[in-house]
């Protein structure tokens, strides 16, 4: 009996080897950060495309706070989630200025994982960078100055925009100017707390979304004693329709001149929508495998993983895109460790077929 156990024991661990390393496969490696941190504005074709005319200024405000309240971790405001943005508003014509509670330069978190060419060439952008290194104090900034302002995500957002007066302000001068305020992530903070003339809560009966409970509480366990408070609470207890999609993939609310975007995921759709809110024609864009990669996932959530496999296949064979399996595979573990493993064991088939179009 122990001899026949020992070699089932035996057999179900050459198993689960063979079958980790066919999973690893599934995972390609990395990017060449190396190379890609050579990437410089002028090697983005898509900016090649802004228009002649000047369409205004649009202003982007991060946060300056750099550490997590009285823990001390540190953070500031998403790079991706000002590069991006940045330049979406600079290709369709707009003059982006940056603005923060402090003023100067803030604090950035750079996760080299998310990075692509556009958020390297911002850092290699001297114009871009010296509008970081010198952001303009909030309590310094007009509305009357721009089209539209951009509340860039980050955990820090959480600790300096909720009760910042000068924040406050500045979004009821833009709303009642009836100029957009979009927001992404953790960005949405800045509209949590403002209430208009009248007293009533700027969102209150708002569709609106932002970086949801449960995508805060997977990552922090502590969420709710790290922060001020979670953001789908701040903005449902100000009376906020709250809109939350699929865990850690694109959503974007819109409703009249509020636009927001509930994670990183979700920036490039709603830099997007703010151009067309504005009345202007987004100009094109190569779809990153990303985004592909999210589309294909936002399918299996809606309809299950036969469409998911069907849009994969189109997505390949019409577009000619690739997907990003690392992100696919970062779904599946995420799903096992929820406890979600038919939805694990869906998005490793998923995975598997992408290979084989590679």
């Amino acid at each position: 009996m122990v001899k026949k156990l020992l070699l089932v024991f035996s057999i179900l661990v050459l198993s689960l080897a063979g079958t980790g390393l066919w999973l690893k496969g599934l995972i390609p490696p990395p990017q060449n950060h190396q190379l890609l941190a050579r990437t410089l504005p002028t090697d983005l074709g898509y900016l090649q495309q802004r228009p002649t005319e000047n369409r205004g200024k649009i202003l982007a405000v991060v946060t300056s706070a750099d550490t997590m309240g009285s823990g001390g971790n540190p953070t500031g405001y998403e790079l991706t989630e000002l590069s991006r943005p940045y330049y979406v508003f600079t290709a369709n014509g707009f003059q982006v200025e940056i603005a923060s509670p402090a003023g100067g330069r803030p604090g950035a978190v750079i996760d080299k994982d998310d990075m692509g060419p556009f958020d390297y060439a911002f850092l290699n952008d001297p114009e871009a960078q010296r509008k970081v290194d010198n952001s303009t104090p909030v309590e310094r900034v007009s509305a009357a100055d721009y089209r539209g302002v951009f509340f860039v995500g980050g955990k820090g957002a959480m600790y300096d925009f909720p009760d910042n007066p000068a924040i406050q302000r500045l979004v009821r001068d833009f709303y009642s100017d009836g100029k957009l305020i979009g927001a992404v992530c953790h960005g949405p903070a800045a509209l949590a707390n403002v209430a208009l003339e009248n007293g009533e809560p700027l969102v209150a009966g708002r569709r609106v979304t932002g970086f949801t409970n449960e995508e805060e509480l997977f990552l922090i366990p502590d969420a709710r004693q790290v922060f001020p408070f979670l953001l789908e609470d701040g903005l449902r207890n100000s009376g906020a329709i709250f809109e939350p999609g699929p865990a850690y993939l694109a959503q974007v609310s819109i409703d009249g001149q509020l636009l927001t975007g509930q994670n990183p995921w979700s920036t490039w759709p709603l830099a997007e929508a703010m151009v067309a809110a504005l009345g202007y024609q987004p100009v094109p864009r190569a779809i990153t495998p990303a985004e592909n990669t999210v589309e294909i996932l936002l399918a299996y959530e809606r309809q299950g993983i036969a469409t998911a496999a069907e849009r994969l296949r189109q997505i390949v064979a019409q577009k000619g895109d690739r997907v990003d399996r690392r992100l696919l595979a970062m779904h599946g573990v995420v799903a096992a460790m929820r406890g979600e493993f038919r939805k694990s064991v869906d998005i490793v088939r998923l995975a598997a077929q992408a290979r084989r179009y590679d």
